[in-house]
């Protein structure tokens, strides 16, 4: 690899072999080569003079594109897919003059890219589906062990780490609802020819709609497709890509999301993400475990969530039946929102493989917020008790302001409860408020939420994908 030019991230550091291989150029342009032989094969079964030995020539050459030719002719003719289409040739002379028989560059460019936009967003259903699993399996595990909720960022009721991984886990599983949709309903583009009304087609078979209508159905069914575009220009339309884009950028909404989560829940001491024997934390600072994996999520996930403004602009300024402006944005805005989600989904899986829970930690953050939240039950028994609701409430106000302004102003420990103890209104014993102050007791529903979600929705969906499942990413760096 040459370290004097530029090559892009996605391939070194982040994205997988196997998204990189279905944006290489080698499986466009074989995927181009298919397309012709498909075309040759329907025009033939609709009584086009094609020939068996010119399609088994095509077929021998499919594999072997002799790209030095395709590039040399490039350069003359300025023209990708008519300097594919001469490349073929060389090598298929029999078929030479058959190659692309009526049909304009979209025909392969369009079709390409709508399948390999099916196969990317397969890999990346297989690897959300991984990351549920995760999730799934650790939310079961701490679906009862209770830990600080927040809103606004500050402390509220109590959780559990659990249900809070459940949170994470709906998000995919939001996401997981939206790929499906744009696979059931990504439509081949088929032949349409020039301006989408597929007249070069009717000249080739004198008229015959049917014939023409035939022809486009053999070959989106031989791609696996069950819907062709009913009406087009020259393209499909390139709110195709902003839709496509736009399931992406749920994705990575949903594990940014997960990531400031962890960031935040590490910077707590609760929760970590995987740190390795050897790996190091900060060049200065010998101690740090810092969240380098979960701050790399953010990154790509901030990449992708702007990326899909390109797909929106593309999408707007195509004017009439097409123009070329969509070409050079496109292949760089799909091509590499993919491989940013791919690389998300890499360390996502990573991240929730080995996610680090500190029970100890989680439960002393509880107990020095606890008190605050228990005072309405400590209140409802000292009423019990026989005292006055609308006294005791002002009571535990003003000791409750009191103990905050001792955290807060003399950084001491919450003593609320010490104060309570001391106040003979609430006649309270020391058993008697460590009997209220269970955390379990605080969680509400939490463990049942936790555990209906995952045999109502979870577990069917993970058993009905199970051949999916069991996928390991390393991380290169």
């Amino acid at each position: 690899m040459a370290k004097d030019q530029y090559v892009s991230p996605f391939s070194t550091r982040y994205a997988s072999r196997e998204m990189q291989f279905l944006f290489s150029e080698d499986h466009k342009f074989r995927t181009w080569r298919k397309l012709w032989i498909a075309l040759a094969r329907a025009e033939q079964h609709q009584g086009l003079n094609i020939t068996d030995e010119q399609i088994q020539e095509l077929e021998a050459h499919a594999e072997d594109i002799n790209y030095e030719d395709a590039e040399r002719r490039e350069r003359e003719v300025r023209h990708d897919v008519m300097s594919h289409v001469y490349a073929y040739g060389l090598q298929c002379p029999k078929a030479a003059g058959i190659i692309h028989l009526g049909a304009t560059s979209c025909y392969v460019g369009d079709n390409t890219d709508l399948i390999i936009m099916r196969e990317a967003l397969k890999l990346v259903r297989s690897k959300v589906l991984n990351v549920m699993k995760h999730l799934a399996d650790f939310a079961d595990k701490y679906k009862s062990t209770p830990a600080l909720a927040y809103t606004h960022l500050q402390p509220a009721q109590l959780t559990t780490v659990g249900k809070r991984a459940t949170l994470w886990l709906n998000e995919l599983y939001m996401d997981l609802g939206e790929i499906d949709h744009r696979l059931e309903t990504l439509a081949f583009l088929g032949s349409k020819g020039t301006t989408g009304t597929q007249a070069s087609f009717m000249e080739l078979f004198h008229q015959d709609a049917e014939k023409v209508r035939m022809v486009e159905n053999e070959i989106a069914g031989e791609f696996g497709f069950l819907h062709v575009v009913p009406v087009s220009g020259q393209t499909y339309s390139r709110k195709v890509d902003y839709q496509v884009l736009s399931v992406l950028s749920g994705i990575a909404q949903s594990a940014s999301k997960f990531a400031y989560d962890m960031r935040l829940l590490a910077s707590f001491k609760e929760m970590e993400e995987p740190f390795e024997k050897s790996q190091i934390g900060s060049s200065a600072m010998p101690y740090k475990r810092n969240p380098m994996r979960c701050e790399r999520i953010d990154a790509l996930a901030r990449y992708v969530m702007v990326d899909v403004l390109n797909g929106a602009i593309t999408s707007s300024t195509q004017f009439f039946e097409r123009t070329l402006d969509d070409s050079a944005n496109k292949r760089i805005a799909v091509a590499e929102a993919f491989l940013a989600v791919d690389a998300i989904l890499n360390i996502f899986m990573n991240v929730t493989d080995g996610m680090v829970v500190y029970e100890q930690v989680i439960r002393q953050r509880i107990m020095r917020e606890l008190p605050f939240m228990a005072t309405e039950n400590i209140m409802m028994d000292a009423v019990e008790k026989g005292g006055n609701r609308q006294e005791l409430h002002e009571k535990i106000r003003v000791h409750a302001q009191a103990a905050a302004n001792h955290v807060k102003q003399d950084g001491g420990d919450n003593d609320l409860i010490d104060r309570l103890c001391a106040d003979p209104s609430f006649a309270l014993r020391r058993e008697d408020v460590e009997a209220i102050l269970r955390p379990e007791a605080f969680v509400g529903r939490a463990p049942q939420q936790v555990a209906e979600f995952l045999e109502d929705l979870i577990y069917p969906l993970l058993e009905r994908n199970s051949e999916s499942l069991g996928m390991k990413e390393e991380l290169k760096v």
